[in-house]
């Protein structure tokens, strides 16, 4: 098996016209092969005859062209055809005819345009072929002149066939790279929305609360302090949001490090919202993408509370079991909006949805009948033990 793919890749190396040419000159040399001279095609019931200059000529004619077969199929076909007239009516019948067939497969594989028009050309000549048969030689049945156009119509509709399948696959291809594309693409948009939006809203709340600390200096400085805490955060997390387009980066990176939610609460506090943290349970130590979900399920609803709830008590519960991972985030409506905060757009709940659902698992989102609000996810981490 070493041997033939040590000389398969530079033979595929090769340009397709050189490639096509070794079968061209095959053809060519067992054709003019004294042993099979009058050996090949015979239609139209001319005698044979013995090869001479024009018969070299006929089988150059049939089989050199095949190097452009796939280049340039047309060209090919047309002199072939020229060819195998010329071997035909003068009786030669070698072994070149072959080449025939060959040419209108690659004719039905290769040709893109005047389809049609090269169709009905080849039907007019070998009408035309037909009729100089009838006046050269003693005549052959019609049955035998149809078999043989059925034939060569055959060898054109494998071609075609052959041309739409490649046509489906490639088109298929084009899909597959499209669907992926679009999926990368919402994926980054997902990140993006989880990370920018998470440490905005913060650092506006933030800095909304410091307008009203100018008389008081420490927690002016507190609260500018957690500004920039907050802006190097959201640089962290967008630096390794651009690792993930990096093609060299590999998948080990992609869950936030261990505790990460618990920095995530402590951030959120500073930002004046009461929060109390719950986890429950050891992670596992493979989870696949489950982590990475919690942790965007518990940003983005620590998130709206901040923007819609915010100063209201809020708990945060995260429990780690041998196959999933559970969070339960809620408030108890006793917070009042940001009125600066930037504005929703529904996508971060609906791409929490999403994320969710990909690894199998349940997200809800809804009111409370007390006035507050909850978010409830239930992870599968893919752990069968």
């Amino acid at each position: 098996m070493i041997a033939p793919r040590r000389f398969r890749e530079p033979w595929h190396r090769l340009d397709v016209a050189v490639r096509d040419l070794v079968l061209g000159v095959f053809v060519c040399a067992v054709s003019l092969l004294p042993a099979f001279q009058n050996r090949g095609t015979l239609l139209g019931g001319v005698p044979d005859r013995p090869f001479d200059a024009a018969a070299v000529l006929a089988v150059a004619l049939q089989s050199l062209p095949l190097a452009a077969r796939r280049r340039w199929p047309l060209v090919c076909l047309a002199l072939v055809s020229a060819g195998f007239a010329l071997d035909q009516l003068r009786g030669y019948h070698s072994p070149a005819g072959t080449a025939l067939p060959i040419a209108l497969l690659s004719a039905g594989a290769h040709l893109d345009r005047y389809r049609r028009a090269t169709a009905a050309a080849c039907t007019v000549a070998y009408v035309v072929l037909t009729v100089a048969f009838h006046q050269l030689g003693p005549g052959e049945p019609v049955t035998d002149f149809v078999t043989f156009y059925l034939a060569a119509a055959l060898a054109w509709g494998i071609g075609a066939w052959l041309r739409s399948t490649r046509i489906a696959e490639a088109e298929h291809r084009h899909r597959v790279a499209e669907d992926s594309r679009a999926a990368e693409r919402a994926r980054i948009a997902r990140e993006l929305h989880d990370v920018v939006t998470h440490h905005v809203t913060a650092m506006v709340v933030q800095a909304e609360a410091a307008r009203y600390l100018t008389a008081a200096p420490d927690r002016l400085d507190q609260s500018l302090t957690a500004v920039t805490d907050t802006g190097r955060r959201a640089i962290t997390d967008l630096r390794h949001l651009l690792d993930l387009l990096n093609p060299d980066h590999g998948p080990g990176t992609r869950t936030p490090p261990v505790g990460r939610l618990l920095t995530l609460v402590e951030q959120t506090r500073r930002a004046g919202q009461p929060v109390e943290f719950t986890e429950e349970g050891t992670p596992a130590p493979s989870t696949g993408s489950a982590d990475l979900v919690a942790y965007r399920v518990v940003q983005e609803a620590l998130t709206n509370a901040l923007k819609y709830a915010h100063g209201g008590a809020t708990r945060v519960e995260v429990r780690h079991g041998e196959r999933q991972i559970t969070v339960l985030v809620g408030t108890d409506g006793s917070g009042t909006p940001v009125a600066s905060s930037p504005g929703g757009s529904g996508r971060g709940l609906a791409g929490l949805r999403e994320r969710v659902g990909v690894l199998g698992g349940d997200f809800s989102a809804g009111p409370e009948p007390d006035g507050g609000f909850v978010v409830r996810a239930r992870i599968p981490t893919g752990n069968t033990a």
